[in-house]
């Protein structure tokens, strides 16, 4: 072990809040590593246009951005390395990420493996991703202003979709499988209240209708069979998101839906480790909660070595 070298931190994960944590990590002068599976802006790389990121006034699209996080951050030292991560020793000391380039250790680990939003498995749902499909009400909401959209789901998130939705587009259809919104009570009366905001109960999407865009789906009724189409613009989907924690089970705490639990300091239940970004329990997922996360993280973790651990 005394020739294997270790890193002050690694980050697990590229996006926002991984490279964020790497740029107040570089810069408060910790010997920093970025391991990364793909290329940088994890699920932001996929927008198309970030138009509630400050500081770009136009918007921007989330592969640049994920780009300028990437270089900002080497700019001040951090290193990335192209690997996936395969298992971790999160309560070992040092620490050590197991990948497909070979073993890595730190004295601490920020995990920023993201979550990946549900999809309805239909045909053609990833090619008309940014063609008319969403996952991301705050995200894309605006390009549909004045039009007709879906959202599918009945908890919280489509319930939130919906509402949002709701004072930008024309029209906003919620399609749900059963005839009551999961969705907690608060969220019940104001959508009865939006004019604008139409239900479609006991119904699955079953079919995208599309040409270069999204022009409709086809619904069924799960109760009697019957199929209907239904055009419109844009289609959110919204029936949860899968954290990327493979690496945290068995060795840190994660609640009932997978998320790792960890509070606005993102220290996670085994010290050292922290927890940034979408993969942690939060009520809200966006590109700068993200990096608000990254910057806590370092603050944390420079305690956490200043201890002595």
């Amino acid at each position: 072990m005394s020739d294997t070298h270790v890193y002050d931190m690694i980050v697990v994960g590229g996006g926002p809040g991984g490279y964020t944590a790497a740029l107040y990590a570089a810069r408060a002068g910790l010997d920093t590593l970025v391991l990364e599976k793909l290329s940088a802006g994890g699920q932001m790389a996929l927008t198309d246009v970030i138009d509630n990121y400050p500081g770009y006034e136009e918007g921007i699209d989330g592969f640049t951005l994920g780009e300028k996080m990437q270089q900002q951050a080497q700019r001040f030292g951090a290193r990335t390395e192209y690997a996936q991560v395969e298992r971790a020793g999160l309560t070992a000391s040092p620490k050590v990420l197991h990948t497909s380039e070979g073993d890595f250790y730190a004295r601490t680990v920020a995990l920023a493996t993201g979550a990946d939003p549900r999809q309805l498995g239909l045909e053609n749902e990833a090619a008309l991703t940014g063609r008319g499909v969403a996952y991301c009400a705050a995200c894309d909401g605006m390009r549909y202003k004045g039009k007709t959209v879906v959202v599918v789901g009945g908890g919280n998130s489509a319930a939130e979709d919906a509402l949002l939705l709701s004072r930008i587009a024309e029209k906003v259809i919620l399609v749900h499988r059963r005839d009551t919104l999961r969705a907690t009570k608060v969220y019940h009366q104001p959508l009865m209240d939006a004019e604008n905001v139409e239900f479609r109960w006991n119904s699955t999407v079953t079919e995208l209708l599309h040409a270069d865009k999204l022009t409709g789906v086809k619904l069924r009724d799960v109760n009697t069979g019957e199929e209907t189409l239904l055009p419109c613009d844009g289609l959110f989907v919204s029936v949860g998101r899968k954290p990327a924690t493979q690496l945290a089970e068995g060795q840190l705490e994660l609640d009932g839906s997978g998320y790792i639990v960890a509070d606005e300091t993102t220290k996670t239940s085994v010290p050292g480790v922290f927890a940034v970004g979408d993969v942690r329990t939060k009520p809200l997922r966006q590109v700068v909660t993200a990096v608000a996360d990254g910057a806590m993280a370092v603050h944390m973790a420079e305690e956490y070595l200043a201890g002595g651990a």
